[in-house]
């Protein structure tokens, strides 16, 4: 019989795994932790966030007007979700009770450990297609002060304390490449040693193996991660009945090892993979001019009021507007296989509106600087959106609508974009401004935005027209799909117990985080509300470890 390392062993040193691995040592257990990179990735993909959470009804919203509750946070999650599938049993319970914990102790738990956020709140996903439609009916999106480092600090804290005292051993390097399994039950991992590497956080590192390992524990948490840094898993599961097929090109938001495999292997082992076919990836991505990783892409945040342009210059029927809802805009743009499109703003927007997703892209947020911060609400472009503007290779910027229209068919290389299709595109939104009243719904729904403080000070640029001289110059940004997250996974009951091909719990195996579809599988459905992911971590790190600590 092979001897125990620790009670429990945790695949993956991100935040849910993190997460798990202190709520487990809290409750006197031993953990080992276990990931293929080097401890200079602590934290995985969540360090590289924006830090948005998802919080109802929380203080930062009572302060600036908006009213939310858990009825209507409920009801804009499973619109949204659109569960639809026999499989959903178990995804549509984790959604429940991640929108009790969102709209209960959730704030105030982070909070206890130090955790907190900016005033503003965010309106990601902010729908515009009706009331049972998908998108959040208020802003619900909260940055977390610190960006993800700062979402990552409490737990990474926790872990260290307990690694000082011996409760938590890493063990860097180590691939896990298969499951130890004896009467049908798990009890520990083995794999590969990888060669020690330098490489700084996020690039790619050595897959150069110098050994062989084998670990056991009671019980076994697998905290892997997604798959959107694997195109050809991306590829091998898109939905292309659903989706049309899938884009020639596309970015990716996460480093080159968050590449699916360990979830392959657990499903391959008698786990049972559902929901493979939903993912979220962004309409918004533009190459970085400073990569990290390989392919590295960046996703613009935007506010709604950006022109949004197909390849040869005529705008998206709406409701396929900035910030609307992210799957349907990709499911228009893929089914009508347009290789890229297109936003057409101006300063003036862009300086308001603006924000790029990544703890690297806002030092002022991540380096918890208020001074640097409160000039986003200025009329100075930020300098990590003046550095693309600058530098990266999807921006043009011109002086006049000609210039412009020529610039951009200079980029990709062909006369595609009609000077008179994108004129007029943008007149007629123009004549639309000048008074409160109206037949467009993009600007109906930038109107409805600017009444909520937040939006109006810090989100949403005043009403006015694009081709205004006193607002430019103007712009345009090339933009592409950028793969980002799963939202299937490994099916797991309440508690994050690992569901077999038969759906009964394989004994000894749980899963968190988005192996595991931030819970039960797929709790998103097809499509998120944002702030969710990081969320989804902790929560499903949390309910997971404290199972795990009480089935020891």
């Amino acid at each position: 019989m092979s001897t125990r390392e620790a009670d429990v062993i945790v695949v993956g040193a991100g935040l849910a795994g993190l997460v798990a691995a202190a709520e487990i040592a809290d409750r006197g257990k031993t953990v080992l932790l276990l990931d293929q990179e080097g401890e200079q990735n602590l934290g995985g993909q969540a360090y590289w966030s924006f830090g948005g959470l998802f919080f109802v009804d929380s203080p930062e919203q009572r302060r600036v007007g908006i009213r939310d509750s858990r009825e209507l946070a409920l009801a804009d999650w499973m619109n949204t979700a659109g569960f639809d599938r026999e499989e959903d049993h178990w995804p549509r319970r984790w959604a429940e009770a991640y929108v009790d914990f969102a709209a209960g102790e959730k704030r105030a738990w982070l909070h206890t450990q130090g955790m907190r956020w900016l005033p503003a709140v965010g309106w990601a996903e902010r729908g515009g297609a009706g009331a049972g439609m998908p998108g959040n009916s208020v802003p619900r999106f909260h940055v977390t002060w610190g960006t993800g480092p700062g979402v990552l600090a409490p737990f990474e804290r926790r872990v260290r304390a307990h690694h000082a005292s011996g409760r938590i051993q890493f063990r860097f390097r180590h691939r896990v490449t298969g499951l130890n399994i004896r009467n049908g039950a798990v009890h520990g991992v083995h794999g590969d040693v990888l060669e020690p590497t330098a490489v700084s956080r996020g690039e790619s590192s050595s897959r150069t193996v110098v050994a062989n390992f084998e670990v056991n524990a009671q019980i076994v948490v697998i905290t892997s991660g997604g798959i959107g840094g694997n195109h050809d898993l991306v590829r091998r599961f898109w939905p292309t009945q659903r989706l049309g097929p899938a884009p020639a090109f596309m970015l990716s938001g996460v480093p080159k090892h968050v590449d699916g495999a360990l979830q392959q292997v657990v499903a391959a082992a008698g786990a049972r993979l559902i929901h493979p076919d939903r993912m979220w990836h962004y309409t918004e991505g533009i190459r970085n001019w400073n990569p990290i990783w390989p392919n590295h892409g960046i996703r613009i945040l935007p506010g709604p009021s950006s022109l949004w342009l197909d390849p040869t210059g005529k705008r998206l029927p709406f409701p396929h507007i900035p910030g609307a809802s992210s799957l349907d805009t990709l499911q228009f743009i893929t089914t009508q296989e347009h290789p890229y499109t297109w936003f057409v703003l101006n300063r003036a927007i862009i300086t308001r509106e603006f924000a790029l997703s990544g703890s690297e892209q806002n030092p002022d947020l991540t380096g918890k600087s208020i001074s640097l911060t409160l000039k986003r609400i200025g009329k100075t472009v930020q300098p990590p959106v003046q550095a693309f503007m600058d530098k990266g290779a999807d921006f043009v910027v011109r002086p006049n609508l000609a210039e412009l229209v020529s610039g951009m068919n200079a980029l990709i290389g062909n006369q595609r974009v009609d000077y008179a299709t994108v004129e007029r595109e943008i007149r007629h939104r123009d004549l639309q401004v000048a008074n409160v009243a109206g037949k467009d719904p993009q600007i109906a729904i930038i109107r409805g935005a600017r009444e909520f403080i937040s939006e109006r000070l810090a989100r949403v640029a005043a009403l006015r027209p694009i081709l205004a001289p006193a607002n430019g110059p103007l712009i345009a940004v090339k933009l592409n799909i950028l793969t980002r997250k799963s939202l299937g996974g490994l099916e797991t009951d309440l508690e994050g117990r690992v569901l077999g091909q038969d759906g009964r719990p394989l004994a000894g195996l749980f899963a968190a985080g988005e192996v595991a579809g931030f819970g039960g599988g797929g709790v998103h459905g097809y499509r998120s509300l944002e702030g969710t992911f990081l969320g989804g971590c902790i929560f499903s790190g949390r309910t997971v470890g404290r199972a795990a600590a009480a089935g020891c």
